[in-house]
């Protein structure tokens, strides 16, 4: 005598309407903070990477949604909590006119929608790309000027002892450099903020997919300042001895272009420092992962 068929229980498909659901209110409620950080991200060179923050966070997370779905999606009611407090951040920050707080409760409420529908496992799973994001909103104005003015002067002082040790006079007045032919001016667009964001931002990624160790992504993370500070003053020094030869191109798109081409630099700096410390550990700890 057969036996009757036995349905198997279907698997249990992801929620993806609910999630859809939640991501289409958190677009609505934050349309006009996203509009301005994309405009600020067009308009502010110091920005540019922040048009790939959300594709590489985004791309990350849909890499670890196996992972995420296996862990067993549950309700925690906390990250309705984080919600509305994210939400009062919002109203009291557009109150006050503070951008920076603005910003970041769209993250917030992103924090609080993942804890609300997958609980803590899922939390812990998407933590990396959660804080990615945060590479995505401006530093607050009050930071970006005590970070800047430091690497100014520092990138002033590397420019004029480089300068006079190959022989051209200059001298500095602050964050001014006085050559024979000018004064060049070390402005906060020289000061290397901009390769210094785009470059942590980049060791972290380039770690996360290069590298499984968690460690490395903090040492790689750490190694990108003084790259990028030593990077930045090259560059200095390298538009002074332009502006040495023919005054012109300390300005325009020669002065523009060797920006780009010190950050590739500095990011092949990065992934040679990468290679040589997995090497010397590899070297002197064989069995080592």
């Amino acid at each position: 005598m057969p036996f009757p068929a036995v349905e198997l229980d279907p698997k249990p498909q992801p929620p993806w309407l609910t999630i859809a659901w939640f991501s289409a209110l958190l677009v609505a409620c934050y349309f006009p903070i996203l509009l301005q950080l994309v405009r600020k991200w067009y308009n502010d060179e110091d920005m540019g990477h922040g048009f790939f923050v959300p594709v590489i966070a985004a791309y990350i997370a849909w890499q670890n949604k196996d992972k995420l779905f296996a862990s067993g999606l549950r309700t925690n009611n906390w990250g309705l909590a984080i919600i509305v407090f994210a939400g009062l951040q919002l109203y009291v920050s557009t109150l006050a006119a503070e951008l920076f707080t603005q910003r970041t409760a769209f993250i917030e409420s992103i924090i609080g929608v993942i804890l609300f529908l997958g609980g803590m496992p899922a939390l812990r799973i998407l933590s990396f790309p959660i804080v990615l994001l945060f590479f995505m909103v401006p530093i607050p104005s009050v930071i970006y000027t005590q970070i800047t003015f430091p690497l100014q002067i520092f990138a002033s002082q590397v420019a004029e002892f480089s300068l006079n040790l190959m022989g051209y006079a200059v001298l500095r007045d602050g964050n001014v450099l006085e050559l024979a032919s000018q004064k060049l001016s070390v402005v906060e667009a020289c000061s290397g903020i901009r390769s210094l964001l785009s470059l942590t931002f980049l060791s972290l990624v380039y770690a996360f997919f290069f590298d499984t160790r968690v460690w490395m992504r903090y040492f790689l993370f750490v190694a990108t300042i003084p790259i990028a500070i030593v990077a930045n003053s090259i560059r200095v020094t390298f538009t002074g001895i332009l502006s040495e030869i023919r005054p012109d191109l300390a300005h325009g798109f020669f002065h523009s272009a060797s920006g780009w081409v010190i950050f590739m630099i500095a990011l092949f700096i990065l992934v040679m420092v990468h290679q040589a410390v997995s090497r010397i550990i590899k070297a002197s700890h064989p069995n080592a992962n």
